[in-house]
């Protein structure tokens, strides 16, 4: 409880000095950079699972209503600013048989929330190209990448420095504390990610921090470099390049991660001792895009990350990681664009994941996996309907190991300029 209390004294301290820096020509600035926006989530979920004792299926449909305002800053040597992020999310359809969709809360009763709601705030500072933040949080990390695939985004509470006065370097450091789930009102505690058992619990760590840097290498060359801590559970180490080339006809485009992970502290989670790599190839064409991705999991543990993020690897997927122990992975993939037949706005996925030799904690056997993706949107181009967005997405997963399951998300977005 006192970090939580820390963390928001931090934030209204830096808000009070802002406002004392706020005289009439400090604040033109300000509001004449400052843009809000109302974006609205639609989304109806179902998950039906195949095999295997328990819930049966999963199927839900809720709305939510995400008010975004980001301040330009004051003028002067240090600028203030302040972001501000009210998220409410509605229950439209569900029954306590098929709840925990994530799109909602459910309660000890096991049916889910009418509603609920959050309000994220910033403060903000800054300094030449430099600024400090301290507040709520949602930008991705490759360490630490907060789910935004529900109706109410994930978001964390801390402290965050983002430079870019270091030469061609963008710069980042920082310190969070709490989550806020992305279908829960509120705090919790940081998790380590236990998918599949893969180590000693889902536990929870005192915070998290992170440093790390982009820096591009040439005109085509792009290289990030990231250190993290789940204080008393595990350390990462990132580095990842991308490279684009044209071709004569169409480009190549590589993406390439390595991370590495051990366990530090008092081992919360038991052994952490992973390496991974993972690398997607792509061939671009107008209209058209082929890719290939192969990821290998490495060491004596599975791929860590903190609970409810999305793993920042290139084999995951709707419904599944492909990072238990010494598991490999291969990756096809297929989009295309209909602009180029007339249709702008529409676009089209399609990928193929298959795993193999994942070690099975209580088994002598390896596991095999795979997971078939599909997915349509169209975002509409003109009229009273722009900024609208209808995206249908649909996943098949099957294993030797976990439950088979089938997928089926429907949604529906829209964006609301305000200033």
């Amino acid at each position: 409880m006192l970090k939580n209390k820390n963390s928001r004294l931090a934030s209204a301290s830096l808000m009070t000095i802002a406002a004392l820096a706020c005289s009439q020509p400090a604040l033109a600035e300000f509001i004449q950079d400052s843009e809000a926006s109302l974006e609205l989530r639609n989304i109806y979920l179902n998950r039906d699972f195949r095999e295997g004792t328990g819930q049966s299926k999963r199927d839900e449909w809720a709305q939510g209503f995400l008010l975004k305002f980001q301040s330009g800053y004051t003028s002067g040597p240090i600028g203030f600013g302040v972001d501000a992020l009210g998220m409410l999310g509605i229950k439209l359809d569900s029954s306590p048989d098929r709840v925990n969709t994530g799109l909602l809360p459910t309660h000890d009763d096991g049916r889910a929330a009418d509603e609920f709601s959050h309000l994220g705030m910033t403060a903000k500072a800054k300094v030449s190209e430099t600024v400090l933040s301290v507040g709520t949080h949602l930008q991705p990390l490759p360490v630490l990448k907060p789910n935004n695939g529900r109706i109410i985004p994930q978001t964390f509470d801390g402290v965050m420095l983002t430079s870019n006065d270091i030469g061609n370097l963008t710069f980042k450091l920082g310190r969070f504390d709490d989550v806020k789930q992305r279908n829960s009102s509120d705090f919790q505690g940081l998790q380590l990610n236990n998918k599949n058992s893969r180590f000693a619990g889902a536990v929870e760590a005192d915070h998290f921090s992170f440093i790390g840097a982009d820096a591009p290498l040439g005109e085509n060359l792009t290289a990030t470099w990231y250190s993290a801590e789940l204080d008393d559970v595990y350390r990462q180490h990132y580095l990842g390049a991308k490279y684009q080339h044209a071709l004569p006809e169409g480009s190549l485009k590589l993406d390439t991660r390595l991370f590495t992970a051990s366990d530090i502290g008092q081992s919360l989670g038991g052994d952490v001792d992973n390496r991974a790599i993972s690398t997607m190839l792509s061939y671009s064409l107008p209209n058209h895009t082929f890719s290939l991705a192969w990821q290998k999991m490495m060491g004596n543990t599975g791929f860590a990350y903190v609970n409810g993020t999305d793993p920042f690897l290139v084999n995951f997927s709707q419904l599944n990681d492909f990072a238990n122990p010494d598991e490999q992975s291969w990756q096809m993939r297929y989009d295309f664009n209909f602009a180029g037949v007339g249709i702008p706005g529409l676009t089209f996925m399609t990928r193929y994941v298959r795993g193999s030799g994942a070690e099975v904690i209580g088994s002598t056997q390896t596991g095999q996996e795979w997971e078939r993706n599909s997915e349509m949107r169209y975002d509409f181009q003109s009229g009273p309907l722009k900024n609208l967005f209808v995206r249908y997405r649909n996943a098949s997963f099957r294993s030797s190991f976990a439950r088979d399951t089938d997928e089926n998300r429907v949604i529906l977005g829209y964006t609301i300029p305000l200033l």
